[in-house]
């Protein structure tokens, strides 16, 4: 799969390479902003605050 991926991307060794690092950048930060936040609230609810 990632031999296929790196075989499509246009350009040379270098230019691959910063394409391959922005697209693992784009990931990172979609998980980091969207994906971990609903993965803990939908499977790891915070109990309710209040006490009475």
């Amino acid at each position: 799969m990632y031999a296929a991926l790196w075989r499509i991307l246009p350009g040379p060794w270098s230019v691959r390479l910063l394409i391959v690092l922005a697209l693992v950048a784009a990931v990172a930060y979609a998980l980091i902003v969207h994906g971990y936040p609903w993965a803990m609230q939908t499977f790891f609810p915070t109990p309710d605050p209040v006490i009475e």
